[in-house]
Parts: structure tokens; C-alpha cells; sequence
């Protein structure tokens, strides 16, 4: 009877879903907002702390003092110590200064942030520090401006908005070795922000003394505001909340666009296999891209400015971010990739390919030197228009999607058995998920506080195994039924630490949000939970349940992806 009653949900859900799709060009009718909420204006520091160069105190213009705050508050992070971080934050900082802080202000080396530094450290203490009722009027903040920034109206519906806060100026940091990173992220002002919202609407008004750069109307974008930002000049936006029923409705088309590929994706490996053996070169090359996009979930790549982070996806790759062995770690035909993924993230593997592939790389990279492209006669956007026509939609992405949703699937099938804890299931949902992550290259550096957590629970673990030898102690002198259930309980309690070690120290530098957010198809997450009586709140948090209500609400157990 419970299963008739998800279908019958399923399938209103479905329909409900289908008759309020937006068309491909309008995404609404009428949009109604206040506009983002800008951060506070620069408040100066007080008169007694100094900032010094050279061992003499110097009086900074409000600009370039505050400037000077975003360095200050970083001097105990690795990120300083760095040269070019140092370098990028001296040069930008030295266009803001006055004319005559530019002569006086010209190395470094010899200025001292210590006493700014102190200060904002000890302005964080008190924050920690606060009473109950100060935490109270700052909370009390905080929502009035949820209230009257976050939400807008949207077809008459009130719906949630992302990010409605502006982010505040500073320095930028990037991931990994990034070229840019300590330059001068500026304050966005309303003067640089586009307004979206319905002709007929309220316009938001703007900071008293400023106006909008443009007010648009357009309902074939479901972004409120938009600007440009300084540092790679690309435009940013304000968005509605990932539960808002657009973004619901736009994930939902994500996945159902890569379970689609499913039915296609035999005779679309059958064709690049065939494009290996191609008399056009370039044939071949677009053969072995896909390939490499089906096998790895390699990103397609694009095309940069010299100014921008080293980094490439597949199109992109150079002859000097591969090798070729004929034969490694007794496998044959073994490519070694080795270069910076998105976000600077490093991409290290090494896979066998098959035979035809690894002819075709040799033949690819002949005569060629190190930074020459391996595929020069590709392009991204000629890559997706040909995956477009083996299917509508297709795209390296929904590759990547498909591959990311169909290893999770296997994965659970594989590592979920009858008899499990929950606590078995959930650290078997962890490792199919963490199979996903490898697969997706989704790193990340081990956390600040991981060995520090570890030898907390390690504590634990110590004690709970010190509860259980008193408990047999206690046992075999008083043989009672209630002293023997007490041992059991506290075995249970440390079978339940020792998985979440395990847990834990296999999840150190591996990210599993990523996946869990963007690639992986969430009925697959909600139906094996229905499926072995996991809680769903055992596998997303409440934001993300907010996110993925409409998988919650229309899935049912036997969903496979």
C-alpha cells in the first residue's frame, strides 16, 4: 500500500513538474525585488592603532588604510608569506594610495601591519565573547535583512533569492598556486550592478546618492542583479535559492538530460571508436577527446587569457600534461596525466587506454614540442556541437553528470547488503560517493583541525574500549542479564566511533560536496534511503533537502538511475 501511495505521488509530482515548466525562452512573468544588500562602508580605525613604515607611524587616507585592513587580518595565513600574493597585494594596493603615500610607501618589506592585526585579532575575541543578548540583537539583525533582501516575488510567489548580499571588498585568494592571487577584489558599487525585475514592478531603489548602472527587464534570465567583477572581469549574479521552484525545475531537467544519454550512449561509443581509425586527423582527435571525457570525466576545457590560472580540461590539454608508457606498473598502454584541473585543482593519473588510443596519442604528439596543444584541431565548442548531434542537449557536462550519477548507482548496488547498521550503510554511502569524487578529481587539502579531530575520537574510542574491559569485569562477578545488555550497548557505541575514524580518515582529502550537489542525480540518494530505512537527514543537511524537495517529494525506492 505505501509503495502504491509514492507512485501516485511520483506521478502527480511529475505532472505537477511538467505543466508549470517555464518555456525555453520565458522563465517568468513578473519579478518583483529589492535589490542586493551592499556592506557596510569602510568604518576607520581608531586613532591609537597605527599602522607603521619604516619604524614611523603613518596616517593612511581612509582608501588606502583600508586596504591595508585586508592584509593586516591575513598576516597569520600561509597566503602572506607567499611572494606572489605579496607582489599582486603591494601593486594594487600602491594604484589606490595617494600621491603622496606613493612616495613615501615603496617597499613591503619595511611596512608593519602588527598593531592592525593585534587589534582586529582582539575585535575577534569579542566576538566569540559575546553575552547571550548581544548574539541575540545581531541574530535579530540578521533576519530583518533576510526579510527584506531575501526574498523576492516571483509569478506572485514569494521565493527565496541565493545570495542577496554583495560580497565585501579584499584580497583575492584563488585555489592552489593562482596567478592573481592578493590582488585587490573592489568594492561593487550600485553605479557597476544591472537590475533585472518586470516592467511593471517596483524598480528597487538604490543606496541613497547612487544609482543603478541599467534597469533591464528580461524573462528569458532568472538572475535579479548582476555586475562585473574586477579581478577576471567576468560577470557575477544574484540568483534565486537553489529550493526556489526555477532552480528545482532546472535540476531536474539536468539529470533527466543524462538519463537520457543512457539509451544513446552505446551507439555514441560505438561512433568515437570508430573515429579512431578515421583518415581525417582531426576526426581522430575528436574520437580520442570523447573517449577521454567518457573514461575520466575529463572537463572539454576552454580557451584563456594568458593572465588567468594555468589550467586546462581535455580540448586544452598540452603534449607536456601526458606521458606514454607501453608498459607500467604491469599494465600496458598506461597514459600519465599530470596537469591543473579547474580551480587550480591538480589532476594526476594514470590510466590504460586502449590499444588504438594510445597509437593514436603517439601518432598525435609526433613532431610536436611540450607546450603545443595534443589536440590542435579541435575546439571545445566544435566538441559539443558534434555531441549535440549524437543527442540533443549533450554536452561534456552531461557526460560528466551521467558517469558522476551511473557510478554512485553501481557503487550503492555493490556496497549495500542486507543486515547492515545505519551506520554501515551511511560510511558505504561515503565510499560510493568518495568513488564519485575520485572520479570528478574533487580534492581538496586536508583540514587545518583533521589531526586534532582525529585525536579526539581516537580518545573516545580509547575510553569506550576502557568502559567496555571494566563492564566484563564487572560481568563476571555479578553474571546479571542487565550487566551483559551494558557491555553489548557499549560495543555497539564503539563499533559507531571506529566507523566514523574510518569515515573520516578516508574522507581527509577527498571533497564530497561537490559531487553530492552538482553531478549526482539526488532520487538516486533518496531512493536508497527509503529503500534500507536510512534517515534522509543522515545524508543531506537541511539546505540541501530544501534544494532537492522536489527528488524527495516524487521518488520512491525502486528509482534507478
Amino acid at each position: 500500500m505505501l509503495q502504491l501511495c509514492w507512485v501516485f505521488l511520483a506521478l502527480c509530482c511529475i505532472i505537477v513538474w511538467e505543466e508549470g515548466k517555464s518555456s525555453d525562452t520565458q522563465k517568468w512573468s513578473s519579478l518583483e525585488h529589492k535589490g542586493p544588500y551592499f556592506p557596510p562602508e569602510y568604518e576607520p580605525l581608531p586613532d591609537n592603532i597605527c599602522f607603521n613604515y619604516d619604524g614611523q607611524p603613518v596616517k593612511l587616507s581612509p582608501v588606502t588604510e583600508e586596504i591595508a585592513t585586508f592584509y593586516a587580518k591575513m598576516l597569520d595565513h600561509e597566503y602572506t608569506s607567499k611572494e606572489v600574493f605579496q607582489n599582486n597585494f603591494f601593486c594594487d594596493w600602491r594604484e589606490e594610495m595617494t600621491k603622496e603615500e606613493r612616495k613615501l610607501i615603496k617597499t613591503l618589506s619595511k611596512c608593519d601591519f602588527s598593531q592592525i592585526h593585534k587589534y582586529f585579532v582582539e575585535k575577534s575575541e569579542e566576538r566569540k565573547n559575546m553575552t547571550k543578548e548581544e548574539k541575540q540583537v545581531l541574530k535579530e539583525e540578521a533576519s530583518r535583512l533576510m526579510e527584506e533582501y531575501g526574498y523576492c516575488l516571483l509569478d506572485g510567489h514569494r521565493e527565496k533569492i541565493g545570495n542577496f548580499k554583495l560580497e565585501p571588498p579584499g584580497l583575492f585568494r584563488g585555489r592552489g598556486e593562482h596567478p592573481k592571487m592578493g590582488k585587490l577584489k573592489k568594492r561593487i558599487q550600485p553605479e557597476d550592478v544591472t537590475i533585472n525585475c518586470s516592467q511593471d514592478s517596483k524598480i528597487p531603489a538604490p543606496p541613497a546618492g547612487h544609482r543603478w548602472k541599467r534597469v533591464q527587464h528580461d524573462n528569458t534570465v532568472t538572475w535579479l542583479a548582476s555586475w562585473l567583477e574586477n579581478i577576471h572581469g567576468r560577470p557575477k549574479y544574484i540568483m534565486l535559492n537553489p529550493s526556489s521552484k526555477l532552480k528545482g525545475e532546472k535540476d531536474w531537467q539536468k539529470y533527466e538530460t543524462a538519463r537520457r544519454l543512457k539509451m544513446k550512449v552505446d551507439s555514441i561509443r560505438k561512433q568515437y571508436r570508430r573515429d579512431w581509425t578515421s583518415r581525417e586527423m582531426k576526426i581522430r582527435q575528436r574520437g580520442v577527446a570523447i573517449y577521454f571525457i567518457d573514461k575520466l570525466a575529463l572537463r572539454a576545457g576552454n580557451e584563456k587569457d594568458d593572465e588567468s590560472a594555468d589550467t586546462v580540461g581535455c580540448c586544452s590539454l598540452r603534449v607536456e600534461h601526458i606521458t606514454l608508457h607501453r608498459r607500467l606498473d604491469a599494465q600496458e598502454h598506461v597514459v600519465e596525466f599530470d596537469f591543473l584541473g579547474k580551480d587550480s585543482i591538480r589532476y594526476y593519473n594514470k590510466v590504460p587506454v586502449e590499444k588504438q588510443v594510445f597509437k593514436n596519442l603517439k601518432l598525435f604528439i609526433k613532431h610536436k614540442d611540450p607546450e603545443d596543444d595534443l589536440f590542435d584541431r579541435i575546439t571545445t565548442v566544435k566538441l559539443n556541437k558534434t555531441l549535440n548531434e549524437s543527442m540533443p542537449g549533450l554536452t561534456a557536462k552531461v557526460f560528466r553528470t551521467f558517469n558522476a550519477s551511473t557510478t554512485l548507482q553501481d557503487q550503492l548496488n555493490k556496497l549495500t547488503t542486507e543486515g547492515m547498521t545505519v551506520e554501515e550503510k551511511i560510511l558505504s554511502y561515503n565510499r560510493a560517493n568518495r568513488a564519485v569524487a575520485i572520479l570528478c578529481n574533487h580534492q581538496r587539502a586536508a583540514p587545518k583541525t583533521f589531526e586534532r579531530s582525529m585525536q579526539l575520537l581516537q580518545e573516545k574510542i580509547q575510553k569506550k574500549k576502557e568502559q567496555i574491559e571494566e563492564a566484563k569485569k564487572e560481568l563476571k562477578e555479578a553474571k546479571k542479564a542487565h550487566k551483559d545488555k551494558a557491555v553489548q550497548r557499549l560495543g555497539e557505541q564503539l563499533k559507531k566511533l571506529q566507523l566514523q575514524e574510518t569515515d573520516r580518515e578516508e574522507n581527509k582529502v577527498i571533497a564530497l560536496g561537490t559531487s553530492k550537489l552538482n553531478y549526482l542525480d539526488p532520487r538516486i540518494s533518496v531512493a536508497w534511503c527509503k529503500k534500507h530505512q536510512v534517515p534522509i537527514e543522515k545524508i543531506y543537511n537541511k539546505t540541501q533537502r530544501d534544494k532537492f524537495a522536489w527528488a524527495i517529494d516524487m521518488t520512491d525506492e525502486n528509482f534507478q538511475f
